[in-house]
């Protein structure tokens, strides 16, 4: 990771070496986090943070659900975010908002604790490889599941709910793979490890339903307005595993991994390779990000 300059700390710009928290701080110890991933985007008219006030948005539900008091309202981190961006002079960054329950009293209980909350900007490029945006990745579908709703609510953003993921990155990884597909305890398809996922065929686009076990992706659903605006159908749908490998195209989406084609999946080649729907929502998204879709404005908010 390049290092930035500064990090937001509970409404103060510190240096970076300078962002620290105490080695008993509860988030560290028990997983209770909630976090965001944002990119902001070189325009014309400047730097431009993409759907900051979703996201915002999104991180004050997940608090909510566990019961942490972020101390701050969404207008403030809207503004702490832009601010950040600003003091380390990116054009174009990833961001990293993270609430956390902090030092204090060790134990399961996170209550006595008090939230505290940072910011952190850095330059990051293509997630998943640097020619996977335009040649796709290959994927194996994992022996680990999606958590539970009836365990851990997937749809906080919670940093405990991403040990799942990293165990199925970690089986990927080790076999040889870019990422995995993660099925839920229904054995139907939920996601990628930090992803959504879309298959097409016959010029339908289908996506699985919150009811997955799915995090609701705000790429996701930025996906599914772009498919409507070009006249593409796009469906919530059950997907079954063995859908994935008769696919025309599969592809992820999401904050790090934009749109990004899934070529392979257990050794399976996905349709001929020429991602021709992925390609055209790719080519959409780029114009919205970049600001030259005037109809999709709303979605950026200038640094």
């Amino acid at each position: 990771m390049d290092k930035a300059t500064k990090i937001w700390m509970n409404g103060e710009l510190v240096d970076w070496d300078n962002a620290r928290v105490h080695v008993l701080t509860h988030a560290l110890h028990y997983g209770t986090a909630v976090f965001e991933g944002m990119r902001c985007y070189k325009t014309a008219k400047g730097p431009a943070v993409f759907r900051l006030r979703d996201h915002v948005a999104r991180l004050v539900r997940s608090s909510k659900t566990y019961l942490m008091d972020l101390r701050y309202t969404p207008d403030q981190i809207a503004q702490a975010v832009k601010a950040t961006v600003k003091a380390n002079g990116f054009e174009e960054c990833y961001i990293r908002p993270i609430a956390y329950v902090s030092y204090g009293e060790i134990g399961v209980n996170p209550l006595p604790n008090k939230t505290e909350m940072s910011i952190a900007v850095w330059r990051w490029g293509a997630y998943l490889g640097k020619d996977a945006l335009s040649n796709g990745v290959r994927c194996m579908v994992s022996s680990w599941r999606r958590i539970s709703p009836e365990s851990l609510p997937p749809q906080a953003k919670c940093s405990a709910n991403y040990a799942n993921s990293g165990l199925a990155k970690i089986e990927a990884v080790k076999a040889g793979y870019d990422e995995a597909i993660v099925l839920n305890t229904n054995g139907s398809v939920s996601e990628g490890t930090g992803e959504n996922i879309f298959v097409v065929k016959d010029g339908v686009i289908s996506t699985p339903p919150p009811s997955a076990a799915i995090l609701r992706g705000i790429t996701r659903e930025s996906v599914i307005e772009l498919a409507a605006d070009e006249g593409i159908e796009c469906r919530l749908s059950e997907i079954l595993r063995e859908e994935l490998y008769t696919a025309d195209e599969l592809f992820f989406s999401g904050t790090a991994a934009e749109i990004t084609p899934i070529r392979e999946v257990d050794g399976r080649k996905i349709g001929d390779g020429t991602f021709p729907i992925t390609k055209k929502l790719q080519s959409s998204f780029e114009a919205v990000v970049r600001g030259r879709n005037d109809k999709f404005s709303k979605w950026l908010d200038y640094v």
